[in-house]
């Protein structure tokens, strides 16, 4: 039988899913990108965008295979419980995304429908291992699960429940098998990934400490960590380890110490700040990317424009811009004060315009300059990768993928560098 995984949200999801196709495929099942017998549905919450989006995937999935087995999962069933589609055959949530291959077997045989929600809260970590991913140049690796900020705008929490870990010994088994495998560049994923290790007496500094002896693995990249977990430990292994790559996605949300506080994250602008410019003093030419929510309620034009300076004064090498999405079960769904959604699209696009002068302004820091480049892809007479600090390259030759290769940069394309192939002298 055939199976195939539709994937929505975040990279978290991306490495389940990839899991799942893996114990699917040791049972003897074939992995396909077409029409499937069965279909694994891996769905997102993050905004009110992300759960219309996964509803449509389902309708469209149901509809079209009418006699398939479809199996809906993930986020956006733990933030609707009362979720009902006649057409899906099986409905989890968060928990039992290991158990998959097994439910189907099961449901093959009896043909009953299972809805299976459990209180995250109460989980431990489920663990998954994989050996490698499909498609793909780098690996993710999970290692944390779980969020126990609560800031205010965000249904996560609920959905993917407490605070729990992957035992770090099983994490360098993960990484270390992934790198015998042939993958030189390693994603280190999770739902609030810098908080690894405090359930299980271990620290995050602690595992990258221990991931980076690993013999062959060349780049060690953080998926998103919080300011406040770039603590003198972790800044301590930046400074001495450079296979932990020249990038970090540091979220903001917001320019303003009035929405910050609002949003009940754990910072204000000027602890921010004074922690890039430590990071910056240690990697000058690091790549600092975030996200920042615009049309948070309360937020005034005077407020935005905070926001729209302190971006500029921090020069993010790229912003991700989300309008604010009211998640019902949140603080910010029932606050007073909502922007009106033609103000949030206004100021969305002028986040955008300065996100996009951020990165040309820091694209162009590289010109003339030699960069080492994992080669992804190959297009026509022509290869494309990525830096350690994301850059996209495109390189004027073909060359092996997955090959690291030397790149000087001759000129910027929009948001990309091109590059030649750096000959020796």
């Amino acid at each position: 039988m055939k199976v195939k995984a539709i994937t929505l949200g975040c990279k978290v999801n991306a490495y389940e899913s990839e899991f799942i196709l893996s114990e699917f495929k040791k049972k003897g099942y074939e992995i396909t990108k077409d029409k499937s017998d069965i279909y694994i549905i891996n769905t997102c919450s993050v905004t009110n965008t992300s759960d219309s989006k996964s509803r449509k995937v389902i309708n469209r999935i149901v509809r079209e295979n009418p006699d398939a087995v479809i199996v809906v999962m993930g986020c956006m069933i733990e933030a609707h419980k009362d979720y009902q589609n006649m057409g899906v055959s099986l409905i989890i949530g968060n928990k039992d995304k290991s158990r998959v291959v097994d439910l189907v077997s099961e449901y093959l045989e009896t043909k009953e429908k299972k809805k299976l929600l459990y209180s995250n809260f109460d989980s431990e970590f489920e663990d998954m291992y994989i050996e490698n991913m499909s498609n793909h140049t780098r690996a993710f690796v999970k290692i944390q699960d779980g969020c126990e900020n609560f800031c205010s705008y965000c249904i996560i929490p609920y959905t993917r429940g407490r605070q729990r870990s992957k035992k770090k010994e099983t994490v360098i088994s993960e990484v270390t098998k992934l790198v015998n495998n042939g993958y030189k560049e390693v994603v280190l994923t999770g739902i609030h990934t810098g908080h690894y290790g405090s359930d299980i007496e271990t620290s995050f500094p602690e595992l990258l400490k221990e991931l980076v002896k690993i013999k062959g693995l060349k780049r060690l990249r953080i998926s998103s960590i919080e300011i406040t977990e770039l603590n003198d430990d972790f800044l301590e292994v930046l400074r001495e380890y450079p296979i932990i790559v020249s990038h970090l996605h540091i979220p903001l949300q917001a320019g303003s110490d009035t929405i910050l506080k609002l949003m009940n994250r754990k910072y204000l602008t000027d602890y921010f700040e004074n922690k890039i410019k430590t990071i910056r003093s240690i990697r000058p030419d690091i790549s600092i990317t975030t996200d920042i929510i615009v049309g948070f309620p309360f937020e005034t034009e005077e407020l935005f424009q905070e926001t729209l300076d302190f971006a500029s004064k921090i020069k993010f090498a790229k912003i991700h811009v989300f309008p604010f999405s009211s998640r019902e079960g949140t603080k910010a769904a029932v606050m007073e004060n909502q922007v009106p959604e033609n103000v949030k699209k206004d100021r969305v696009s002028r986040l955008i315009d300065l996100s996009n002068e951020l990165e040309k302004e820091y694209l162009d820091k590289f010109l003339n300059k030699k960069v080492l480049v994992l080669v992804e892809e190959n297009k026509e007479n022509e290869s494309i990768g990525h830096t350690d600090n994301y850059l996209k390259v495109v390189i004027d030759s073909k060359v092996e993928i997955n090959s690291l290769v030397e790149v000087l940069i001759t000129e910027r394309v929009d948001n990309s560098l091109k590059g030649i192939i750096y000959e020796k002298d």
